[in-house]
């Protein structure tokens, strides 16, 4: 699968609607360590708003008098405490301050770059364009080719992991109903909810992130329009979505096993690793009788247990959880497509692009002759990115086929269609290029 892309004017007065004793203040029981203890804390400024936006000058009219007074009359900085959520399980910032329309994208940059996490109060449409600003300054430090493909691979994750964690510090406050309490902001209560489930109470997370969580809303939303299925696939938040479709296209055009073929409908298939279940989607059109389509994660299983549920096919799919890789019983085809590169996923969509020592596809391939019927297929789709990236050799995996007593019947291949295929500017165009991915018929070597 292709490797996730990167998520992606008016000044507004700060938003000082916290007050001691709200959620998000100091209490006894944030204190003593509760398991609903909040885990990230900041100071703001609860001066009233036309005093804070004037900052340390004072305003014209202004003289020793009023100074003296609003010194007087300011309160100190209060210290806040939330809930602190990220799903590439980053830790909660230690340095965080309160940032708005006046700060400077140089100034925004030097901080994030020193550790110090922004917690934004100004615009949302503000808070976008600087995190657009402190992206473009990222980009510029693209590292250079290595000496391997692999070598190259390894910079470039490296390159992408250290620009999600500095973008990662630009926060908001999501509030106990997760709404986005910022001027002009969208209302993101149904995406949070979707991706974080019910509201508890306030959170904090970063933008980017959230970002991310409003466009899983609209891809679920809207839904992939997949042909093979014969209408669309709604994928939820950190569920990998279909949006290459070789990969199914393969699956509605590769001849059935001979007991599947001849009878479909008394036919039984596995879906390993579901997904969106648009694999068992696929194979429920192609008219096999009984499909049990298994994930391990809780995402998943609910994506998937809907997109059955909106196509009309729950009568054939079971989706469960069935504790291991394989459900109990034998098939007359087993379907896996697992993650494509042999590394080590940072966050919970890139779980669908990333198999550290390729564990599944090795578990996939042990366990496959012991779970066929008679006549049985396992059909293996993969990709050969990982071959030009030097992180995985066709040797290594025709060894795998062997090990597992497995030989290839056939083998259907097709080349990829999605923009990073043509793109010249992309640091690992050659491999993807030159990618082609395959479904392998794969039986019994006996």
């Amino acid at each position: 699968m292709s490797e996730p892309a990167d998520t992606p004017d008016t000044p507004g007065k700060a938003d000082t609607s916290g007050v001691p004793g709200s959620a998000d203040a100091p209490s006894s029981a944030d204190a003593t360590g509760s398991a609903d203890a909040p885990d990230i804390t900041w100071s703001e400024d609860v001066r009233p708003p036309g005093r804070a936006r004037r900052g340390d000058k004072a305003a014209p009219g202004d003289g020793p008098r009023d100074a003296h007074a609003d010194t007087e009359a300011t309160p100190a900085p209060l210290t806040y405490t939330a809930h602190w959520h990220s799903e590439s399980g980053l830790p909660a910032s230690r340095r965080v301050t309160v940032a708005d329309d006046r700060m400077k994208a140089a100034v925004a940059y030097r901080l994030v770059c020193e550790g110090t996490a922004l917690l934004w109060r100004g615009d949302y449409q503000g808070a976008r364009q600087l995190l657009r600003a402190l992206g473009s300054r990222l980009d510029r430090l693209a590292p250079k080719p290595g000496a391997t493909p692999a070598e190259t691979f390894h910079r470039h994750r490296q390159a992408r992991g250290h620009r999600a964690r500095v973008l990662g510090m630009l926060l908001v406050v999501l509030e106990d109903d997760h709404g986005l309490a910022l001027r002009r902001a969208p209302d993101v209560r149904a995406a949070c909810t979707e991706a974080y489930g019910t509201p508890r109470r306030r959170t904090v997370v970063s933008l980017r992130e959230l970002l991310g969580v409003i466009g899983a809303h609209e891809w679920r939303r809207k839904g992939v329009p997949v042909p093979a299925v014969d209408g669309r696939i709604h994928p939820h938040y950190g569920v990998f979505s279909p949006v290459r479709g070789e990969y199914v296209d393969l699956v509605a055009a590769a001849p059935l096993p001979p007991a599947a073929h001849r009878a479909p409908a008394a036919a039984t298939a596995f879906d390993l690793g579901t997904g969106t279940g648009v694999l068992a989607a696929v194979l429920a059109r192609r008219g096999i009788g009984r499909i049990v389509a298994t994930d391990s994660s809780p995402r998943a299983l609910a994506c998937a247990r809907d997109n059955v549920a909106r196509l009309g096919i729950g009568d054939r799919v079971e989706v469960t959880d069935s504790g291991a890789l394989y459900p109990a019983g034998r098939a007359d085809l087993v379907v896996c497509n697992p993650p494509w590169l042999p590394a080590r996923p940072t966050s919970a969509v890139e779980q669908g692009v990333y198999d550290p020592d390729s564990a599944m596809l090795r578990a996939f391939l042990a366990g496959l002759a012991d779970r066929l019927k008679p006549e049985g297929e396992g059909w293996l789709i993969l990709s050969d990115l990982a071959e030009h990236l030097g992180l995985r050799s066709r040797d290594e995996l025709d060894e795998a086929f062997r090990a597992a007593g497995l030989r290839v019947v056939d083998r259907l291949d097709a080349k990829p269609r999605h923009p990073r295929a043509s793109d010249a500017s992309d640091p690992l165009h050659a491999a993807r290029a030159a990618e082609v991915t395959s479904l392998w018929r794969l039986a019994p070597a006996g």
